[in-house]
């Protein structure tokens, strides 16, 4: 009998030879799949494998949520677990023939010793083939099993962004006696934010932030840090680059095309990608670990520096509401699941948070419980809040709060001791606390003067050491380029 190193040698050789980029429909190795990173980062033995609940899904959710997949595939995705499951049974029990023919061999003298050892040779060739079976089937099932999304709570709305509910309107909308201007041109008036020239500086969607924007930058950071650190939240830095096993693990799609993040150059940097979120790199630091359940709910709170690639060009292309990067304070919660209600609570607990800071800083916002078809593949719930910005015209979304249930811990391991001292599954929260780019532009398009100066909320300005930001005697700077109106400087 084969030893069980020479079995697992075996294994990974018929990995290897269906090392396919699977999905999209097709099985491993067919034109059209999609390559999962969190998969090879698996096969290739650096985490454990996700497990993954696919029987507790329902074609209709799948439908709703409108994702990468449908109900079609779902009845497909069951169909190859169930292959799988039979083809590791059988290896199971041809292992376990190999492994009594093995003893009898060492127990008898000829003939049987001929039959016996025959016996063995077919046992060899039938695992063989059972082996590259599993291969192929486990890849199959796991490229596009990891692009189901989480269950979706029962009170969800059912729809696009359209049929978000809209849960409580807090604070009263400025009234002005004058047309408000929007936050580009607030902030070139008082020389504290600019945009214009950057094509050959930093591209598209890029800006600067000196004088007051740079402390209103800090100040938000400052006072939302504070804010979280008070309420027992743990502070923390996380790396920026990560690997792409964390972004799937984290329910993020890198295959798309144009991909959502940005990606470091291959050539000399495999599989590192710049985060859009701290929670990602929050999320890396629990990946396969175990949290003792005495010490859950964990809080997590870091400030970073967000890249996004912001793909949809032709939407907002101007001012701070997309553009590539940003500074962002994220909450991020590890609960356990010992009644269930607990990441319900949490996720409860962040909302309020968040209603807390925009009230603090005197902002008129609404609460949104976002429909299907918002909640991306991680999310089992979701609310955003949107804060009026008047030079907008209209609301826009300045955070989201999602509860993610068990969907990012069985993709990246991450587990708790409950009561009885086993394993389970722990439930991750997030929510953003200040994401500082969509911020300036509600305070300063809601806190602007006639003159058009802007008055610094109470809250912030001892953090800011102005109550009024002025308007510059002159500009700081005067462009002497060569693409001046009418041709030279």
């Amino acid at each position: 009998m084969a030893a069980p190193r020479a079995l697992a040698a075996a294994r990974r050789a018929a990995a290897r030879g269906w090392r396919g980029v699977g999905g999209g429909g097709g099985g491993p190795g067919e034109p059209g799949a999609v390559r999962s990173r969190l998969y090879e980062h698996v096969r290739e033995g650096r985490s454990a494998r996700p497990q993954l609940e696919v029987s507790a899904l329902s074609e209709r959710e799948l439908e709703r949520r409108q994702g990468p997949l449908r109900g079609r595939d779902l009845r497909e995705i069951v169909q190859t677990w169930t292959r799988l499951r039979d083809v590791r049974a059988a290896i199971a029990r041809l292992e376990d023939e190999k492994g009594q023919v093995a003893r009898g061999v060492r127990a008898l003298m000829l003939p049987a010793y001929g039959v016996l050892r025959a016996r063995g040779r077919q046992i060899r060739l039938e695992l063989q083939e059972l082996l590259a079976q599993e291969a192929s089937l486990d890849e199959s099932f796991y490229l596009r099993a990891l692009q189901l999304p989480n269950n979706t709570h029962p009170e969800v709305p059912i729809g696009d962004e359209s049929q978000a509910r809209v849960l409580e309107v807090v604070g009263e909308k400025p009234v002005f006696d004058f047309k408000p201007k929007g936050h580009l041109e607030l902030g070139e008036g008082l020389d504290i934010i600019r945009q214009r020239r950057l094509s050959h500086v930093s591209g598209h969607r890029s800006y600067y932030l000196c004088g007051a924007a740079a402390l209103l930058e800090h100040a938000l950071v400052r006072f939302a840090m504070a804010k979280l650190l008070s309420k027992g939240f743990l502070p923390m830095t996380v790396p920026d680059l990560l690997r792409g096993a964390v972004f799937e693990g984290c329910g993020m799609q890198l295959h798309l095309s144009p991909s959502p993040v940005y990606s470091i150059d291959p050539a000399r940097f495999e599989d590192l990608s710049l985060a859009g979120t701290a929670e990602v790199g929050i999320a890396g630091y629990f990946m396969d670990h175990a949290v003792r359940l005495q010490d859950l709910p964990i809080r997590v709170v870091c400030s970073s520096t967000c890249y996004r690639a912001e793909t949809d060009t032709g939407r907002e292309p101007w001012g701070l509401y997309r553009v590539h990067q940003f500074t962002k304070v994220e909450m991020f919660g590890v609960t356990a699941v010992e009644s269930g209600a607990e990441s319900g609570a949490l996720l409860a607990e962040f909302l309020a948070m968040q209603k807390e800071i925009f009230s603090e800083l005197g902002l008129h916002y609404r609460v949104l419980d976002m429909p299907t078809e918002e909640l991306g593949l991680p999310a089992y719930r979701k609310f955003d809040i949107e804060a009026w910005m008047p030079g907008r015209g209209k609301y826009g979304e300045i955070s989201s709060a999602s509860n993610c249930t068990d969907y990012q811990s069985r993709r990246l391991n991450i587990m708790y001791s409950d009561g009885a001292g086993q394993l389970r599954h722990a439930h991750t929260v997030n929510g953003t606390a200040c994401a500082v780019s969509r911020m300036l532009i509600a305070l300063l398009e809601c806190n602007q003067l006639p003159d058009g100066r802007v008055r610094v909320p109470p809250a912030l300005q001892p953090l800011v050491g102005l109550d009024v930001i002025p308007r510059p005697p002159a500009p700081r700077l005067h462009y002497i380029g060569p693409n001046q109106p009418g041709g030279g400087p």
